[in-house]
């Protein structure tokens, strides 16, 4: 059953970023898109939760969990959605994938924290394989918009990953609290942010999601993507350790890149192809030391165990 959930879960999240490149694409605006989403489903989850006892309203007026949810879905969404207008969806995914590499990057840098030589390699590593990506569009002369969405979506990983090391002693001061009903909260306020950036930069129109492209996109983002898909990861969790459900990020972005030529006929020249390999290799690495950590640490039972440490790597968990 693990499994096959974790499998399902991959599919997934490979696919969300095919579902924004449909949605963008039907010429709804980005930012309204993104903010109904993610307050759809922030709110439906955490009511459900509620209605089970697994959630307490009090939550709701946590301003840590307000600032969680405009790095962890305001930024990183704001981002994504706005730049799969003009990069495919395969090219994002990978590009996406980057996210823990940025951790690793702030930890260092910012915090001063120690960084293996492992992880450093691997943070070369990936930055090799985003400019393997980029090489055929700087050869033909690639749309500036491509270059400036490429760099957003970088951006957008940026403040995730500024946002999963705030959020790690968010859960730690909240460890009573369910942590569905933390992320439901969180997304429900990183919705409700985009909703008002797209108050002010965007014109909505009556029949927006009038589309059946867009609504459709939508729908299935809604409930398959965030809900689903947030759930199946959390629920690996709580069975596995947090670092197991967080592999997708290796698994995703060929996914992506498939259903993104197979349905929207994007091409992936080879070099591309070689980039993405190296970037989810280099994302490999730079989280190899809080694996081994992971496989040594045996619980009493005889199972093993995460380190505390290895939170720090856990991924975007609501995916794209």
């Amino acid at each position: 059953m693990v499994l096959f959930n974790y499998a399902f879960m991959c599919l997934i999240f490979g696919t969300t970023f095919l579902a924004i490149k449909v949605g963008v694409s039907a010429e709804a605006p980005p930012f309204f898109l993104a903010g109904i989403r993610f307050l759809a489903a922030g709110a439906i989850l955490f009511l459900w939760m509620a209605l089970r006892g697994k959630a307490r309203f009090g939550l709701l007026l946590r301003k840590a969990l307000a600032l969680s949810g405009f790095c962890l879905t305001f930024v990183t969404f704001a981002a994504l959605y706005w730049a799969e207008q003009y990069v495919s969806s395969g090219i994002a995914a990978v590009l996406s994938a980057t996210g823990p590499m940025m951790i690793l990057v702030l930890q260092a840098v910012v915090w001063r924290q120690r960084t293996s030589l492992l992880s450093a390699a691997g943070c070369a590593v990936g930055f090799a394989g985003v400019v393997l990506i980029m090489l055929p569009h700087l050869a033909e002369g690639a749309h500036p918009r491509w270059w400036i969405g490429s760099g957003v979506v970088l951006l957008g990983e940026a403040g995730y990953a500024l946002g999963a090391i705030y959020a790690k002693s968010v859960t730690q001061r909240h460890a009573s609290e369910s942590p569905i009903a933390i992320n439901a909260v969180q997304m429900a306020y990183g919705g409700l942010m985009l909703l008002a950036l797209s108050a002010f930069t965007e014109r909505v129109p009556v029949g927006a999601l009038a589309d059946s492209a867009a609504a459709g996109s939508l729908l299935y983002l809604t409930v398959v993507g965030s809900m689903f898909g947030h759930s199946l990861f959390y629920w690996l969790v709580a069975r596995t350790n947090p670092v197991f459900p967080a592999t997708w990020l290796y698994v995703s972005p060929p996914i992506a890149l498939a259903v993104g030529a197979l349905f929207l006929n994007e091409r992936v020249a080879w070099i591309s192809g070689l980039g993405v390999a190296t970037v989810m290799a280099g994302t490999a690495l730079a989280n190899g030391p809080t694996l081994k950590r992971l496989l040594r640490r045996p619980s009493p039972d005889g199972t093993r165990l995460p380190s505390p440490e290895a939170a720090r790597n856990r991924r975007r968990s609501h995916g794209a």
